[in-house]
C-alpha cells in the first residue's frame, strides 16, 4: 500500500468517525473509523521511513586520483621530435 492508500484510509476513517450517524447492529462505525485512521497513520509512518532510507546520499570519495603522466600529443615522450 502506497502513500495514497494510507491517506485514503485516514480520510475514510475520519468520515466514518466524525461525519456519519449511521447505526448498524453489531458494528460500531466510530470504532471502525478510528481503526482505519490508526492503520493509515501507521502506513504513512512506515512509508516515510522506507522512503527516507532510499534517499541516502553516498558521499564522494575523500581522495582524488591525479594523473602525473604528461601527455605530449605532438611528439615523442622522451622529448625528441617535438
Amino acid at each position: 500500500m502506497g502513500l495514497g492508500g494510507c491517506i485514503i484510509l485516514i480520510a475514510v476513517g475520519a468520515i466514518l468517525t466524525f461525519a456519519t450517524d449511521w447505526d448498524m447492529q453489531g458494528v460500531n462505525l466510530d470504532l471502525v473509523g478510528i481503526i482505519f485512521m490508526i492503520v493509515g497513520l501507521i502506513g504513512v509512518a512506515t512509508f516515510s521511513s522506507i522512503a527516507k532510507r532510499r534517499r541516502v546520499m553516498v558521499p564522494p570519495p575523500a581522495t582524488r586520483v591525479v594523473d602525473d603522466r604528461r601527455h605530449n600529443p605532438g611528439g615523442y615522450s622522451d622529448g625528441y621530435g617535438a
